[in-house]
């Protein structure tokens, strides 16, 4: 073994308490969902991990009806600095249970585990913790001397962040007086299905937090049940359309948070070394499976060359395999249908004549493994340009002037993120200004706080999430 090699370091699996059955919850208790049972695998060996037992449409009704009673009866008129304690203890008992979920979310998503354990489950309790605080000060957030909660909010959450998207979602809507049903993605539903446990834990009234794991219909039972109040969805920028022709002519709020093309901008002045450490992270964090991702690398070109070679030296460290080993960074895609699309939009790259680099790291027999792959010699028009890959896959176009830069940039339907890499910070400031994005990171990427909101422009989305201006889409104001 070299000086260099890593020796395994797996996290053990029996950390994740995997149970061989999960069933829905609602109002308060684990009951039979009557929809068709599914089973959840790990996309990392193929393995059956559980069956999950999903709603149908009667059950979301159920599940409704149970929040409208806890809304009414209890959450709603309970006082901010009450509903702050069921808060704390949430997030205090996520930190408990915070190996076990991070093992969970790895094994039913296959993200390498010191993501899940550094930044999905502690920021999933970071937001818990903030969001307890506001509950008590909703008079004081700007929104008017008496801001109520909406009532039922349904959420609909995705695959690639399940717990922390859950916690983007839940925290706000309860700090403000609201109840929720929410359903998980089907390929990821078993840390939501564990928080409803924790909601037991900390004795959150029945009916204030439902859980109805099932596939596409039951997100569409809750998008058109009469008496949910508020929409909130995280996904694809198809299904955010679908979603709005249904409530559009309903008086249901909604916020969507949905697909992003985000430029990460390397201007020549920039300091190489960290703007490939952004790069990096920008784009092969979580396999790519982050609507923020930064896909479109726009690079001056007086150091395209010179980026490009430091770029896939480091692609080359970069270790792809078991994603519960500690030293992984590359884990699996998270469905035999991702991959498909990945591979696919990956070919027409080929096909439409770009430049391929793929990272010469071994993929594993089993599981659903895309290498880390760059493309270089990207036009505007090429598929990998325009469209959302959703995986580790980085597209390279070129620029000569700070306006070519912005024009390039801005040119996409998508207005979710960017990032800036310069020394200049009136350039940054500049750039920030011109770029129709929703977040710009400058000498950075993939930074996220609770305290900050969080949401994009055009076809990525509305509404924000995170921070004072996150609470107002769960008041009415």
């Amino acid at each position: 073994m070299s000086p260099w090699e890593y020796a395994p370091a797996p996290e053990s699996r029996d950390l994740a308490n995997l149970k061989p059955s999960y069933r829905p919850f609602i109002d308060g208790e684990f009951v039979d969902g009557s929809g068709e049972p599914l089973k959840t695998i790990n996309p990392a060996t193929e393995e059956v991990l559980a069956e999950v037992g999903t709603a149908s449409a009667s059950d979301v009704d159920i599940a409704v009806k149970a929040a409208r009673r806890a809304y009414a009866r209890v959450w709603r008129t309970m006082p901010g600095a009450e509903r702050a304690k069921y808060l704390f203890r949430i997030a205090r008992l996520i930190q408990e249970r915070s190996r076990e979920l991070a093992v969970l979310e790895t094994l039913d998503n296959g993200k390498p585990i010191k993501e899940s354990r550094d930044a999905d489950v502690p920021t999933a309790a970071a937001h818990f913790f903030y969001h307890a605080g506001w509950a008590d000060k909703l008079d004081y957030a700007g929104y008017g001397p008496d801001p109520q909660p909406l009532g039922v909010a349904g959420q609909i959450i995705p695959w690639n962040f399940p717990l922390l998207m859950l916690a983007w979602k839940v925290a706000p809507a309860l700090a403000t007086g609201n109840t929720v049903v929410l359903k998980p993605a089907e390929t990821t539903p078993l840390t939501a299905l564990v928080f409803a446990e924790i909601c037991q834990q900390a004795d959150l009234p029945p009916g204030v937090v439902n859980i109805v794991p099932g596939a596409g219909d039951i997100g569409t039972a809750i998008v058109e049940h009469p008496d949910i109040d508020k929409i909130a969805f995280t996904g694809s920028t198809e299904v955010g359309r679908l979603i709005q022709r249904q409530v559009a002519g309903t008086p249901k709020r909604l916020t969507l948070e949905l697909g992003g093309k985000a430029a990460n901008i390397v201007f020549d002045d920039a300091p190489l070394d960290q703007a490939v450490e952004g790069i990096v992270n920008g784009i092969f964090y979580n396999q790519g499976h982050v609507c923020c991702a930064g896909s479109r690398l726009l690079a001056s070109e007086s150091v395209v060359d010179e980026l490009l070679e430091k770029l896939r030296y480091r692609m080359s460290t970069l270790r792809l395999g078991d994603p519960l080993d500690k030293n992984t960074d590359i884990g699996a895609i998270n469905s035999a249908a991702q991959l498909a699309k990945i591979r696919e939009l990956a070919d027409s790259g080929d096909a439409e004549g770009a430049q391929r680099w793929t990272s010469p790291c071994r993929i594993p027999d089993r599981g659903f493994f895309f290498a880390p792959t760059v493309f270089s010699r990207v036009e505007q028009s090429m598929r990998i340009a325009r469209e959302e890959i959703f995986g580790p896959v980085l597209s390279v176009l070129t620029f000569r002037t700070p306006a070519e830069a912005v024009t390039k940039a801005n040119n996409t339907p998508y207005g979710l993120s960017a990032g800036v890499w310069t020394e200049k910070g009136s350039r940054i400031l500049w750039m920030a200004d011109q770029l129709r994005s929703g977040v710009v990171w400058a000498n950075t990427f993939n930074r996220f706080d609770p305290t900050a909101p969080f949401g994009g422009y055009q076809e990525s989305g509305f509404g924000r999430e995170g921070g004072r201006a996150g609470l107002e889409g769960y008041l009415d104001v």
